[in-house]
């Protein structure tokens, strides 16, 4: 279960690559508008302020964040929220943009989604998207450390963690075959995050969710205090807050 307000809690940090993503998209008058992932909408609802004249729609299977989204259309006649996987869902006509910000690295075999998307735009229409790569970051080394440990894999086998992002060039050369023009890169971005457990929480608002969903109360805050003391020993605070290190890949195409 998806926690908005747990998720909110570095909104500025977690909306950073996604400002950075959208100023790659040259699309200037769109018409129609899909933000597939939304979480609780409010970056959707900036796309409205960009682009006022289109037609906007944010996508997302948690009831939670769907809910949390549609106080965010209020007062835009032309911004909407769907519950739906967005595996399933399909656009009513071409799309102009789509954009999908820090999602697929929860979709399996997200290649083969990537690979139907620009036959889901108009023509020079344009797909956005950034995930994280963090596979060899201790957040991300020590979660899976933990879970496949003695203590945790009788409970957490059937758990599906995150699974990061591809190489720029897998996706740049997907889409190339596919009659794009790509433009792909990455980033690391050096979060200054403040407070106690400042990476812990970060991590309780993502990639620790599955975990601490799959076990009982007390189960998870025995893995959260395990968690908590390897992670807090690999990000030690400095006097002016705990700097973690965030790797994020970004792609933007545009359909020839």
């Amino acid at each position: 279960m998806w926690d908005p307000g747990q998720y909110l809690r570095y909104a500025g940090e977690r909306a950073r690559p996604f400002f950075d993503l959208l100023a790659r998209v040259g699309a200037t008058e769109p018409g129609y508008v899909a933000d597939l992932g939304c979480g609780p909408g409010n970056l959707t609802a900036a796309l409205a302020g960009r682009w006022p004249a289109a037609e906007i729609v944010g996508v997302d299977n948690s009831a939670e964040m769907i809910g949390a989204a549609r106080s965010e259309a209020a007062g835009h006649d032309r911004l909407s929220f769907t519950l739906a996987d967005i595996r399933d869902w399909r656009p009513g006509r071409p799309l102009d943009v789509l954009l999908c910000n820090a999602v697929l690295q929860w979709v399996p075999g997200h290649l083969d989604l990537v690979r139907q998307w620009p036959g889901m735009l108009s023509p020079g229409g344009w797909l956005a998207f950034q995930l994280p790569g963090n596979f060899d970051q201790p957040t991300h080394a020590i979660l899976l450390d933990l879970a496949r440990s003695p203590r945790w894999a009788p409970l957490l086998g059937g758990v599906a963690l995150n699974r990061q992002a591809r190489s720029p060039a897998d996706y740049l050369d997907l889409l190339a075959r596919a009659g794009c023009s790509v433009d792909a890169w990455e980033t690391t971005y050096l979060h200054v995050l403040p407070g106690p457990d400042p990476v812990v929480e970060w991590y309780r608002g993502t990639g620790l969710r599955p975990v601490l969903t799959a076990l009982d109360p007390g189960q998870a805050g025995e893995f959260l205090a395990d968690y908590r003391e390897r992670v807090t020993a690999a990000y030690p605070a400095a006097p002016y807050g705990t700097v973690l290190p965030f790797r994020r890949v970004f792609v933007v195409a545009q359909v020839r």
